[in-house]
């Protein structure tokens, strides 16, 4: 005798099973649907605040360029070649940090660490690597773009741009500048543009921030309003580790989730 309890038990489980493995069991690599995680709902607005004071208001083409002839290149990258043991970042990127950090080492005070973000990769990956210039190890963590560069919210940064009102992440070399005491967020961090892709993150108050809609996994992570938003269970620690004059180089690798 058929024991229908039994049977519909079984059915539901596989159901169910299908189900997890539908959204969670994606490989790591695939463009498959994953779990998203929503957004601030916030849209982007000029900042209220004073303008920063004179040693921090650095506008773009205030760079050296960094060195292009191929025995200079050698020469400066041969200094940094204890970095990334592991080679977690993508190489094009960090030789380009390493590059334009090494060529303007009076705009960079804080020369602990060395950011470097690839919004090409999808945000369900750790896109964010803090080297350590020192011991050469490096950190990697989850951040989110901004819903201007990600109109059909799939977890890829396909635009930018470094005009107001346009919610979107923008490319280009920044100095990690001052923290402060966000109204919404809590314990942030404030940013300058030094390229002419992103000359007006400090007009557009785009920061470093908290975000309830980041997390440390396998996620499509939230969208902000062209801020670089972090976990807030490690907020507080990059912060305090990039404050105070770091670079962070953000750009794109041209390589995807399972490139490096």
């Amino acid at each position: 005798m058929v024991n229908h309890g039994r049977v519909f038990t079984s059915i539901l489980l596989a159901a169910f099973t299908a189900f997890a493995l539908g959204a969670c069991g994606a490989p790591a690599d695939s463009d498959a649907p994953l779990a998203y995680m929503g957004d601030d709902g916030d849209v982007e607005e000029p900042n209220p605040v004073v303008p920063p004071a004179p040693d921090r208001t650095l506008k773009s083409g205030v760079l050296n360029p960094p060195a292009t002839d191929p025995a200079e290149k050698a020469r400066v990258l041969a200094k940094y070649t204890h970095l990334d043991p592991a080679k977690l970042v993508p190489k094009n990127l960090l030789e380009k940090a390493v590059l334009t950090f090494d060529a303007n080492p009076a705009s960079f005070p804080n020369k602990n660490v060395l950011g470097v973000v690839d919004f090409s990769k999808r945000s369900n990956k750790a896109r964010w690597w803090i080297v350590d210039l020192k011991t050469g190890s490096v950190w990697a963590i989850h951040v989110a773009h901004g819903k201007g560069s990600d109109s059909n919210r799939d977890g890829y940064a396909e635009k930018f741009s470094n005009e107001h009102g346009t919610n979107a992440s923008s490319l280009g070399v920044y100095r990690a500048s001052e923290t402060y005491d966000s109204s919404k967020f809590g314990y942030s961090l404030r940013v300058d543009g030094l390229s002419t892709t992103n000359s007006n993150v400090r007009d557009r108050a785009i920061v470093v921030h908290p975000a309830w809609y980041v997390r440390e996994s396998n996620v499509v992570q939230g969208l902000t309003a062209g801020c670089l938003g972090v976990s807030s269970s490690l907020s507080k620690k990059l912060i305090d580790m990039i404050r105070n004059g770091s670079m962070i180089l953000v750009d794109l690798s041209g390589q995807t989730a399972a490139g490096k």
